[in-house]
């Protein structure tokens, strides 16, 4: 991708980053809250006492849980709750829709599982060059929030399945913003390649390839705003392991 001149700031992409650093910041307190990075439609959609966070938070408060591997299960335990949700809604939303929309959910979905897959390998390989145990927490918590932000995607994709489609979003050369993200996630990738060994580095690219995929498959299902949040989603990850890649 071309380099693009560095432009005004995008709130999307800081409010991303703010939510999915939220976390790990109050983990290096030595407090563990729930601090979800999520879209804004998808805080949009999901209720603020939603059964599977609130039985995580009531799990992470609990005594008997308050070890790092306690902890550990509570989000674990969450990650599953939230992934019988993109099952439950994925089902659904297919049976709605006509056959031409449903195998372009269906590539969407194969190809957000391909991404998924990848990116536990790229947690294991940064995580895997840190000590602590709040390290140990904020792999649980990324490993949990990009299928709690998808189920959320899928709910809001079954809650207005009966609506217009949304309008297919232009080139990313001719939207600012997506060129601003696109410059951004290929600044803290660079950052990032070059603080992973050696040996971890093909792990990098490979969830890389596999989100790009995810991003393609994706878009003519979504608007601009849509691949936004998609974009700076990914501009949150990097940067978040860019900054945590070799810390003891």
């Amino acid at each position: 991708m071309r380099r693009v001149k560095f432009l005004a700031g995008l709130p999307a992409i800081e409010r991303w980053w703010r939510r999915a650093g939220a976390l790990a910041f109050a983990l290096a307190l030595g407090t563990v809250v729930f601090a979800g990075a999520m879209s804004p439609a998808a805080h949009a959609e999901v209720a603020a006492a939603d059964p599977i966070d609130a039985a995580m938070r009531t799990c992470l408060a609990r005594a008997d849980m308050s070890t790092t591997m306690g902890q550990v299960q509570c989000m674990d335990n969450a990650r599953i709750g939230w992934m019988a949700a993109v099952d439950s809604a994925y089902q659904q939303l297919l049976a709605k829709l006509p056959p031409a929309r449903r195998g372009l959910w269906q590539k969407s979905q194969s190809s957000w599982l391909a991404s998924r897959d990848a990116e536990k390998q790229l947690l294991a390989a940064v995580f895997a060059t840190t000590q602590g145990s709040m390290y140990v927490l904020s792999e649980a918590d990324m490993q949990l929030q990009p299928v709690r932000d998808r189920a959320l995607a899928l709910r809001s994709a079954l809650a207005n399945v009966s609506g217009p489609a949304p309008r297919r979003p232009r080139a990313c050369n001719a939207d600012a913003r997506c060129e601003h993200a696109t410059f951004d996630l290929n600044r803290y990738y660079r950052v990032l390649e070059s603080k992973m060994p050696a040996q971890s580095r093909p792990a990098l690219v490979q969830a890389q390839r596999a989100w790009s995929a995810y991003l393609t498959a994706s878009t003519p299902l979504i608007d601009e705003h849509g691949r936004i949040d998609i974009i700076g989603a990914r501009v949150a990850t990097i940067k978040r392991l860019s900054e945590t890649v070799g810390n003891h």
